[in-house]
């Protein structure tokens, strides 16, 4: 199996920004974390991360188009007004697992809405780090066909 794990807009902050909200733990770290994840299942975990809309849009078409079987996404800021993105999404025959670090619902307004959440196999939010994790077993579950 080849997952990409793509990561949204301040997320390559990981491990500075805000880490009463989103911890210590780097992008890198998070990164390796979950490779290590995919090895131990025989599954390789492509790893992406971008601040650019466009090259979000991008990686989305090619992980469809090369046959990955899943994506674990981390929209960032884009989940609540990228109609692009979920419009890409919604274009593809993969699942996308979206994951947040916070509970999105239980902060600003704004956060609530996730425009992206309709068109993807699930939402994990609020458990951390944790939550990419959950969103990789899920696809794993997914590809068994166990959904």
């Amino acid at each position: 199996m080849k997952i990409l794990l793509l990561n949204g807009p301040n997320l390559n902050l990981l491990g500075k920004r805000e880490p009463s909200v989103y911890g210590f733990t780097t992008l890198k770290q998070l990164e390796e974390k979950i490779v290590t994840l995919g090895n131990l299942h025989n599954t390789e975990i492509i790893c992406f991360q971008s601040n650019h809309e466009g090259e979000i849009i991008d990686k989305i078409h090619e992980a469809n188009e090369s046959g990955m079987d899943g994506i674990i996404m981390n929209p960032g800021a884009f989940t609540h007004y990228s109609y692009a993105i979920r419009d890409a999404i919604a274009g593809i025959q993969i699942p996308v697992v979206e994951v947040h670090i916070s509970n999105i619902h239980s902060r600003e307004a704004f956060r609530h809405t996730s425009v992206i959440a309709p068109v993807t196999a699930g939402q994990i939010v609020g458990l951390g780090l944790f939550g990419y994790e959950l969103a990789f077993h899920a696809l794993m579950d997914r590809a068994k066909g166990r959904e």
